[in-house]
């Protein structure tokens, strides 16, 4: 046994080897200013069919999001819950400030004021809608989820990005350190098979250091061809996501994992309250922050 954990260790140190290869962000792009639309696009712009729009009602004042056509489970799950009055007199019971925002717990809307809010739901999950194209700028509106391996999203719970600004070296230590993680899944995957461990154990018993070195060359290839496939674009580097956390903000460490579905787009100063109230241990708000919601 510890021989295997020796050579699954130095499978590891074979995969970290390559992170220092992951492509860092390309310098930001120069803004420029978009050209007047010709009459006939203004016309078919206008033609369009707006986004649904929600209304977020706060001790702190109003906040409107806007739900994502590209995720329609997840804005239909939502929709739904907001013409049911789900929301009205819920909590946003889980505040970090520079991180997120967190409501959504239908026990919180008679917990008494010590009680431990976020482990209620409301019964069902809504399947994963994670888009690269979506990710976790400030205000970006977010399912949660629980660590089910489909990264199956709550059926109720949501929590909107306050976030914080990033440097290109922070952004790429994020991707390179995610990259790694995907790696590393994939190459114990393919160890704990049962043909890997079957090699493993006839190559300890013949004690060939040759022969071990050259299998795990061939496990390592194995791997990296598998992450390839898995993740054909995982080391590309979207310039205008940089620039958003760069000059605007959010939280990129949580990008591909979590399912975005909206965002903020009014009322950023209320969100900028309720990230800066005053908590408990456990994130919760000192004062209760309740909410209402209505379809705009």
């Amino acid at each position: 046994m510890k021989k295997s954990l020796f050579i699954f260790a130095c499978l590891f140190s074979m995969v970290f080897s390559v992170a220092a290869q992951t492509k860092k962000p390309a310098a930001k792009k120069p803004v420029t200013a978009k050209k007047p639309q010709p009459k006939n696009q203004q016309v078919m712009s206008a033609l369009k069919p707006l986004k649904q729009r929600v209304e977020i009602s706060t001790d702190y004042g109003v906040m409107v999001v806007q739900l994502y056509d590209e995720t329609p489970l997840h804005r239909d799950n939502f929709i739904k819950l907001v013409k049911q009055g789900f929301y009205d007199s819920l909590m946003f019971h889980r505040i970090i400030n520079t991180f997120m925002i967190q409501g959504g717990d239908p026990t919180s809307k008679n917990a008494d004021s010590n009680a431990m809010l976020g482990a209620g739901d409301i019964g069902y999950k809504i399947p994963a809608e994670i888009k690269p194209e979506l990710y976790h700028k400030r205000g970006a509106l977010c399912a949660a989820r629980d660590n089910n391996p489909q990264q199956m999203s709550s059926g109720c719970q949501f929590y909107i990005v306050h976030g914080r600004r990033f440097t290109t070296n922070e952004l790429e230590q994020i991707i390179n350190s995610r990259n790694m993680g995907k790696k590393q899944e994939i190459l114990y995957q393919i160890y704990q098979s049962d043909t890997v461990q079957a090699a493993v154990n006839a190559l300890q018993n013949s004690q060939d250091k040759e022969a071990i070195r050259a299998y795990m060359d061939k496990v390592q290839k194995v791997a990296d061809q598998a992450y390839k496939i898995k993740y054909p674009n995982a080391e590309n580097v979207n310039n205008d996501q940089v620039q958003t956390y760069v000059e605007f903000g959010g939280a990129p460490h949580l990008d591909g994992a979590y399912t975005v579905f909206g965002e903020l787009i009014s009322g950023w100063e209320v969100l900028d309250k309720i990230a800066a109230a005053k908590t408990r241990p456990g994130d919760r708000p000192i004062q209760d922050i309740r909410m209402k919601m209505r379809l705009l």
